[in-house]
């Protein structure tokens, strides 16, 4: 008797985690494919770098690409490999594209603006230059708020002198609720939040990574897939 219950006691869990597999699967599938609807947001696009390999952007675009944010530089001293057969990859699709900075608190703003400057083409039909804010592992400095306000103007001013556009913010939840840069700086803000739209900043955002997980044809693993406010 007490043979027979073990058996029945395996068999359940067996077939729990089966239940769990599945849906665990199907979950998956659903979020890579997921974006939020066209009619509520109708230009979307994706932010990429050198880890997503070498892209077909052509089959990118015929998937519902409108524009791409493509990293370009990361500090002061790191320029991303993939950024220049990107932007030509994009630009040969039709695909409109902008360069986005990794923002570091280790370095001088002046540094980071000078590699921006130097990688990043002045063409008059780029996107907006973007900056990323978010804390960084290998970086562990955490200067003052006032200090952090004054090097992101800085860096801002030499970018937007070179692009002749006023930046884009991209900046985590972390990174805000530690230095509230929606109430210190006045450009435009760019969010994230994975499916459910964010409301963390004190400014409402024009610009929402919605999911981190989107799978796109013609792209090596999950690009973020993002949004503009209509």
């Amino acid at each position: 008797m007490a043979s027979q219950n073990r058996k029945k006691t395996v068999l359940r869990v067996g077939l729990i985690i089966i239940a769990l597999m599945i849906i665990a699967f199907v979950l998956r599938n659903l979020a890579i494919g997921w974006a939020p609807p066209r009619d509520q947001y109708p230009v979307q696009g994706i932010s990429v770098d050198a880890s997503h390999g070498d892209i077909t952007w052509h089959v990118a675009g015929a998937t519902g690409v409108d524009f791409a944010y493509i990293r370009a530089t990361n500090g002061a001293e790191d320029r991303d490999p993939a950024f220049a057969a990107n932007i030509k990859g994009a630009r040969d699709a039709g695909i409109r594209y902008g360069a986005v900075h990794e923002y570091s608190l280790c370095r001088l703003a002046t540094d980071q603006a000078t590699i921006f400057v130097t990688t990043v083409p002045r063409e008059e039909n780029i996107l907006p230059p973007a900056v990323r804010l978010a804390f960084d592992n290998g970086c562990k400095d955490r200067p003052g708020r006032a200090l952090v306000l004054s090097e992101l103007n800085t860096f801002l001013n030499q970018i937007e002198g070179h692009s002749g556009k006023p930046a884009v913010i991209i900046i985590s939840q972390e990174f805000e609720e530690d230095y509230n840069i929606s109430s210190g700086i006045r450009r435009t803000f760019w969010l994230e939040s994975n499916f459910f739209p964010p409301d963390y900043a004190t400014k409402p955002w024009v610009m929402w990574r919605a999911s981190d997980m989107r799978r796109v044809s013609g792209i090596d693993g999950p690009v973020n897939w993002n949004v503009v406010r209509p």
